[in-house]
């Protein structure tokens, strides 16, 4: 008896697009003699393990399998956690996370809201009996205990599991339950990229905490109308122009004694990024609600007193980045800027990059360098379109460390750097540990092979060198195709790289029929500061004109058949799909429009209030920028073409009222469309058979559209 291959999309969803079974989350040991990380048995194996890889010799060891501590049970995840995965799109299972200690010996995590400890020399593992469910436990610096946050509460135990406290706990300020310590708020870890709320002390004494009280913020209510016996989920969800949630910051010692450190919350309410290290007091960067102005701030943890190492200002809108701020070991500032039209690495008031370089992190800092990944500058003669390399900084210039074309990123310590590349031709990531005069290392991948090899040509279009990936259907020798138009568009949302599986998804929707066109226009990260800010208060207009701009400058070289055109997308795509189908219908024959943002004044602050503004002064702002208004749809233009919306119900950041009122608002306006609702789905489609079919139905759809079926 044979059984039926599985399809590319059951191959692909079954996997988590392929990242099943690859190593993620490199520590390295300050000595180099060890590295942890994190990978799952297999390429369809969710449950992530805990591994040490020896540098001296190469060999890996499993130092924590989630199976095992669990008994052969399956996880049971809390709310909070459910959530904390939901922010972080995390779609594993098992050991999703981890932390350890300055000497990277000692690793704590959670299993099914349980405390777990490594010893990583000796690969043993084992439960410390704590209150739960448990959320981001770390070890302090020198190993002999672990923080961690429980019932909103900040707790600390000792490595052996003795002497379990509370340092901070709701119920002593408010006996509320909107209180909690430790955490950080729903838009410090869904927009900022701060997905933690305290901070260990490099002696180990204290800790930086940080509450949040999210009482001001509005209650909105998730429900599952499959399931009508069920209660709807609560959420407080900071609307734009609403109010957030108040944090403040502490330090606290081991005894629970507080100071609580002092800024002006009410000029700068953001906590966005916090430090703490040996290399200089603790230090804060706190950012306007408008985010025109930001300050990093120097604390005195005795008195809590803070004060100003350097302010920002920006008239479009000032960026968050990845290892910013910091010290270096000498005692000066760490941050990424833009200055002088160019987004450059600063040390102190000097800039040690300029326009050469488009630097997008800090990967780590030491005596002799910084090392930050970065694209091609604005003054780059080449545009090594989709690379992301790493580089060596320092006050005498810059170093690239990764040789081949593609997305490379790094972790460095103790003369050991862990590369991390996806580059074109060759699935998945390789992971090689480079030594000073020693050969390589490489770290095992269990992940599945794809199975496909995109037939996809990176390139610039039109006037403004858009950058584009062209995806051509394997086999294909002559005769126009229709166009599947494949963007993101956004904010944050690159999606022309320079990497295999990158373009899996459009090779399959290519071999189905279409030329699928993949276009980062104006606001994708990766080319200028420019570039990325040309969209303040118009993400609608500027966003759809590079799409239309790209295609038909491709028209010119490519075989797309500019009278059957579609288009897709999920959250901004989704958004930019509608916009298509509504604004340019003399363009777009099609859209799929997946969990869109239809309604700006319905999604979040710190994002929405960036590029819009307050909608409460700027109204017409945020009406110029929505797919529907009060009185129906706003610049939609005929014919009226065929549009499937599709939305999760279980979704927590781009709620379903989104979809439900486009749908209403094309009802009202007797335009056809179809709405495929999704039970139990969130913002992310991790359920197999729902990732493999909304592809299934998203083909059909765009074939019936079009005409080809």
């Amino acid at each position: 008896m044979t059984t039926e291959p599985l399809s590319f999309p059951r191959r692909q969803a079954r996997t988590l697009r392929f990242t099943l079974g690859a190593p993620r989350a490199f520590t390295v040991a300050p000595d180099g003699s060890r590295v942890a990380f994190l990978r799952s048995p297999s390429g369809t194996d969710r449950v992530n393990q805990l591994w040490v890889l020896d540098v001296a010799d190469g060999e890996e060891r499993l130092a924590a399998d989630p199976r095992t501590l669990l008994g052969g049970g399956s996880e049971r995840l809390s709310a909070a956690e459910r959530a904390r995965r939901e922010r972080s799109r995390e779609g594993g299972a098992g050991i999703v996370g981890y932390a350890t200690d300055a000497a990277v010996e000692l690793a704590s995590f959670t299993l099914s809201g349980r405390l777990f400890t490594a010893e990583l020399r000796a690969g043993t593992a084992r439960e410390l009996p704590v209150p739960g469910p448990v959320l981001d436990p770390r070890p302090s610096p020198d190993g002999r205990l672990v923080a961690y946050v429980s019932g909103g509460a900040l707790r600390v135990v000792s490595a052996e599991g003795e002497d379990d406290r509370a340092l901070a706990e709701p119920e002593r300020d408010t006996g509320t339950d909107t209180v909690t310590y430790g955490l950080a708020e729903f838009v410090a870890a869904e927009e900022m990229g701060r997905s933690r709320g305290f901070w260990w002390s490099p002696e180990s004494d204290r800790l930086l905490v940080a509450r949040a009280d999210d009482a001001p913020v509005s209650r909105w209510w998730i429900s599952d109308p499959a399931h009508p016996e069920r209660r709807p989920q609560q959420v407080a969800y900071p609307a734009a122009g609403t109010a957030n949630a108040e944090v403040r910051l502490f330090v606290l010692d081991l005894s629970g004694a507080r100071t609580e450190v002092v800024w002006d919350r009410a000029r700068y309410p953001y906590l966005a990024r916090v430090h703490w290290s040996a290399a200089g007091a603790p230090l804060l960067l706190v950012q306007a609600r408008d985010q025109n102005s930001q300050l990093y701030l120097a604390v005195d943890p005795d008195t809590g007193t803070t004060r100003m190492v350097h302010a920002d200002e920006d008239p479009q809108w000032l960026d968050l980045f990845p290892g910013v701020p910091g010290w270096t070991p000498s005692g000066n500032l760490v941050r990424i800027a833009d200055e002088g039209g160019a987004r450059v690495l600063a040390v102190g008031e000097r800039p040690l990059t300029g326009q050469q370089l488009h630097v997008r992190a800090v990967l780590d800092i030491s005596d002799e360098d910084v090392l930050v990944s970065a694209s091609a500058g604005a003054a780059a003669t080449d545009p090594e379109i989709g690379e992301v390399h790493v580089y060596r900084v320092n006050d005498l210039g810059w170093e690239r460390i990764s040789q081949e074309p593609g997305v490379h990123s790094a972790v460095r310590a103790g003369g050991v750097t862990v590369l991390v590349s996806a580059v074109p031709g060759r699935p998945g990531t390789a992971v090689r540990l480079l030594r000073d005069s020693k050969r390589p290392l490489s770290v095992v991948s269990h992940a599945a092979d794809p199975g496909l090899t995109p037939r996809v040509t990176l390139t610039e279009a039109g006037e403004r060198r858009v950058p584009c990936a062209v995806v051509l259907p394997t086999g294909w020798t002559e005769g126009p195709l229709p166009v599947l138009m494949d963007p993101y568009g956004g904010p944050h949302g690159q999606r022309v790289l320079a990497a295999h599986n990158a373009y899996l998804t459009p090779q399959w929707f290519a071999d189905q029929g279409f030329a699928v066109v993949v276009a980062d226009g104006r606001g994708m990260p990766g080319r200028s500061p420019a570039w990325e800010k040309a969209v303040r208060h118009d993400l609608a207009a500027v966003v759809l004109e590079d799409q239309v701009h790209a295609l038909h400058a491709l028209a010119e070289r490519f075989p797309l058949d500019l009278t059957r055109v579609a288009i897709r997308g999920w959250s901004f795509g989704g958004y930019l799909a509608g916009l298509a189908a509504l604004r340019r219908p003399d363009v777009f024959h099609a859209a799929v429009v997946g969990a869109p943002v239809t309604d700006q004044r319905l999604y979040d602050t710190h994002y929405t209030e960036r590029y819009l503004g307050d909608p409460n002064r700027q109204p017409e702002v945020y009406a110029a920028n929505s797919l529907i208004d009060d009185d129906g749809l706003v610049g939609a233009v005929e014919p009226a073409r065929p549009m499937m919306i599709v939305h999760g119900l279980a979704d927590d950041n781009v709620v379903v009222a989104h979809s439900l009122r486009l749908s209403s608002a094309l009802l009202a306006a007797g335009r056809p469309h179809e709405v495929l609702p999704l039970s139990g789905v969130t913002h992310m489609t991790p359920q197999e058979q729902v990732a493999e079919n909304l592809l299934l139905l998203q083909v059909d759809f765009l074939k019936r559209s079009l005409g080809l079926s």
